[in-house]
């Protein structure tokens, strides 16, 4: 049976192996996480739809009264 100090090792053997350019087999949970935006596409789109219609409507308020 290998000692601790040999699953250590081939463990890091094989980091080291994905971090040079192999593909890991299933991306871990904190690369998943770090790649997703906080905020989704609709809910970002409802933010830009009232800030930017806000500002076009005070806009014409502007020119028209």
């Amino acid at each position: 049976m290998p000692t601790e100090f040999d699953l250590r090792r081939k463990n890091a053997q094989f980091a080291n192996a994905v971090r040079s350019g192999k593909k890991a087999v299933r991306p871990s949970y904190q690369e998943r996480m770090a790649k997703r935006s906080p905020i989704s596409l609709w809910a970002l789109g409802i933010v830009l739809f009232v800030v930017v219609g806000g500002v076009l409507f005070e806009l014409a308020k502007l020119v028209f009264l």
